[in-house]
């Protein structure tokens, strides 16, 4: 038995057994992290630069790429730096930095999916107060209660969890640390105040959920009665890539979340997480990008003005 204060280290769970799967899903998360980078990069570098694109629903794309960038940074490394040297150790400091900044991002960036919808609700429902509802002040302080809650969120959740006593080992089943795996290895009823808080939260994502689905119930009554076939698809092209991305953000974690224990397996959990985790940040651009011509536009004259100076 051990409490929090003797353990120096985590362990994580292994991505695979042999040696040459590790090296295989080594270079697999190298190769979605590069995508990631490359594309939400992209996306950044195109936003900034392009002033065309300095609006209200690129502000937020935005910020949602670098809530991305953020998160795919928190725990792909680790998960590389382990699978490539076949080692399952975290330093504890290290387990604290990761859930505190996975919690962040994520729930940075479903408050921004949030904002997003709203932004759509406004475009397409109230055409003529856009400009007074989400100017430039709005969405700047719209933005800066999103990460701030996110910070907060991170924040509470990461001291009340490392301030419970453990005494079930340091192995975690996973390969990255968070906060239900290490709840596990606790031996105080204080857990439940975890609970409790995660139980809060978990009514606070639900509200922005509900939030959403009225925005976009709304939002499909307007477009049903526009009378021409043109506005009717630029209307949906603007809101099928946010419907996309918060699909994605959330049918998998809660599935992951959410899933009966019978049909739990060690390799379903893996796979799951993963695609919870790691995917979403690696997609979130290219879904962005499909169906935006504008986004497209301005990073394919990013790109080959690169290429010209180089």
């Amino acid at each position: 038995m051990s409490n929090s204060s003797s353990i120096s280290h985590f362990l994580l769970l292994a991505l695979a057994d042999t040696r040459q799967l590790q090296l295989l899903h080594f270079c697999l998360l190298l190769g979605i992290s590069l995508a990631a980078l490359l594309g939400n990069g992209l996306i950044i570098s195109a936003v900034a630069c392009g002033h065309h694109l300095h609006t209200p629903m690129f502000f937020f794309l935005l910020n949602l790429a670098l809530s991305d960038l953020g998160s795919i940074c928190t725990t792909v490394p680790k998960a590389m730096h382990n699978s490539l040297w076949d080692t399952r150790t975290i330093s504890y400091s290290g387990c604290t930095a990761q859930v505190f900044f996975f919690s962040f991002f994520n729930s940075a960036e479903y408050f921004l999916l949030t904002v997003m919808c709203y932004d759509r609700y406004v475009s397409i429902c109230k055409p003529l107060h856009y400009r007074t509802l989400l100017g430039s002040r709005a969405c700047a302080h719209m933005a800066a209660a999103d990460w701030a809650s996110g910070f907060l969120y991170a924040l509470l959740h990461t001291a009340n969890t490392f301030s419970l006593p453990l005494c079930h080992g340091n192995a975690l089943g996973q390969f990255f640390c968070e906060i239900p795996q290490i709840l596990k290895l606790s031996c105080s009823k204080s857990y439940l105040r975890e609970l409790g808080l995660l139980a809060v939260g978990v009514c606070v994502l639900s509200g922005c959920f509900v939030f959403m689905v009225f925005s976009y119930v709304q939002i499909f009554r307007a477009v049903l009665r526009i009378p021409s076939e043109q506005g009717r698809h630029k209307a949906f092209s603007t809101c099928l890539p946010h419907m996309a991305v918060v699909s994605l953000f959330v049918c998998t974690a809660m599935f992951a979340y959410l899933k009966p224990p019978s049909i739990s397996s060690p390799s379903l959990d893996l796979a799951l997480s993963v695609l919870y985790s790691v995917v979403p940040p690696a997609l979130n651009p290219l879904i962005y990008s499909l169906r935006n011509q504008e986004l497209k536009a301005a990073v394919w004259a990013l790109m080959t003005g690169w290429f010209q100076k180089h």
